[in-house]
């Protein structure tokens, strides 16, 4: 059945700034107290989703998130008026105040896991919620994903959105920034590879940063989103990258039909898993990007992996890449030369995301792949569809609500609390939402 690839873009939210939250995301840890701009933040993602939509590949929004996150500061202990909420946070525990207001929602590729309908057992579109338990900042997103994901995909004769799993450490689950799918046309059945870290019991495990992602998490998503045994593959990461600041595997490989681009070192036992995709996949091609010509701490610097791979109608493939790969001169070479070689990648696109690259996260981290027919298209909240009108209107209430600049101080503003709230009341007018947030309960 004919389908096509749309990418669900995060918008980033109002409390965008720079608190390095997350152990093991080098970039995230570097930016540290930064001063952010979450205007220019959300602009430059608009622009990205925009021109992509004018390239021809269907494109979508998913909404930030409601932050601070009053009712998280209350379960710790801090009451009062939610304004006196965020005041006592602020002054006791300023930490907890910037993990409850972290913009870490925007990074949509770990909302859930998604299972196309041609893969399913009962032919439906299945998105497993991740709960994201290794962050604390992280872990708190699931109950306003999934109500996101309710609203948007909320036709349930077509959809099933399934809850997260439980929030315990042998379930870790990161979403789709450790999945990729492999086929011929996207309406077609594919094979499906979850990429995990770790597994319970396991003494391969990486000594410095934590590995996210567990086996078992990735056994129970597969479960939930009724992916047909036969069409799925585990692999594990490389726990050496993981220690050089590979915390997805979206950060060392990325895929798109029946090709893999990935560095040589980011799977363990990579040979075997190669060999595997290629008797399960037909056409299968994987390019490996040689130490030599990219190491690793390369592509954890440039997010050389963490870009898209896109297919244009006509099969062509496009590699969308955040500007940093086109600045390191070894890097850009090297993707050159892979645009005069015989494989599918037939041009680059680069966008400037530098203040969501500054967070810890690219192209790749800012959208969720989910493969629709046109029938199921159809049936999608058709608000969140980006085109013309849509990208007029979200630029114009970024420029309304949006500050254009942030530190972890500013944190403590009620105002800031208040034009949130204001903010996304609006937004889930304009998208067609419903009441999504808890301050709208």
């Amino acid at each position: 059945m004919k389908a096509r690839e749309v990418n669900f873009d995060g918008l980033v939210g109002l409390t965008h700034h720079y608190a390095g939250l997350s152990f093991g995301n080098e970039a995230s840890t570097r930016h540290r107290f930064q001063v952010s701009n979450p205007k220019l933040a959300a602009k430059q993602g608009l622009l990205k989703m925009k021109a992509l939509a004018d390239a021809g590949f269907p494109q979508a929004v998913i909404p930030p998130h409601e932050r601070p996150n009053v009712p998280v500061l209350r379960q710790l202990g801090f009451s009062g008026s939610d304004e006196q909420v965020v005041e006592k946070a602020a002054a006791q525990a300023p930490q907890l105040l910037s993990s409850a207001s972290s913009a870490s929602a925007m990074w949509v590729a770990n909302a859930a896991t998604v299972c196309p309908s041609a893969d399913s057992v009962d032919g439906k579109v299945h998105l497993t919620v991740a709960n994201l338990n290794n962050k604390f900042h992280r872990a708190v997103e699931a109950p306003t994903t999934e109500a996101l994901l309710r609203a948007i995909f909320r036709d349930e004769k077509t959809f099933s959105v399934h809850s997260a799993l439980p929030q315990v450490a042998m379930l870790g689950d990161e979403g789709a920034a450790n999945h990729n799918r492999f086929g011929g046309d996207y309406g077609d059945p594919g094979v499906q590879l979850f990429v995990y870290g770790r597994e319970e019991g396991s003494m391969l495990a990486p000594t410095r940063y934590p590995a996210r992602q567990t086996l078992e998490a990735s056994q129970a998503v597969a479960r939930l989103n009724q992916v047909r045994p036969s069409q799925v593959l585990y692999a594990r990461q490389n726990p050496q990258v993981i220690d050089q600041g590979v915390f997805h595997n979206d950060v060392i490989a990325v895929s798109n039909r029946q090709l893999l681009f990935c560095h040589e070192h980011a799977f363990a036992d990579q040979a075997q898993l190669l060999a595997e995709l290629r008797r399960r996949v037909p056409g299968f091609t994987a390019i490996e990007v040689p130490q030599q010509a990219a190491s690793v701490a390369d592509a954890v610097s440039t997010y050389l992996f963490n870009s898209q791979l896109l297919s244009y109608e006509d099969g062509r493939m496009v590699l969308v890449l955040p500007q940093e790969s086109q600045e390191h001169e070894g890097v850009w070479r090297y993707l050159n030369q892979l645009l005069v070689q015989d494989n599918p990648i037939g041009e680059l696109k680069v966008f400037d995301l530098r203040e969501s690259m500054a967070n810890g996260g690219g192209p790749a981290c800012l959208r969720l792949r989910v493969v629709l027919t046109g029938a199921e298209l159809q049936a999608v909240n058709p608000a969140v569809m980006m085109n013309d009108t849509l990208f007029t209107t979200l630029n114009d209430w970024v420029d309304r609500y949006y500050r254009d600049c942030l530190t972890q101080e500013d944190l403590a503003d009620p105002q800031l609390l208040r034009e949130g709230r204001e903010a996304l009341d609006s937004l889930t007018q304009l998208l067609d939402l419903g009441s999504v947030y808890p301050f709208q309960r």
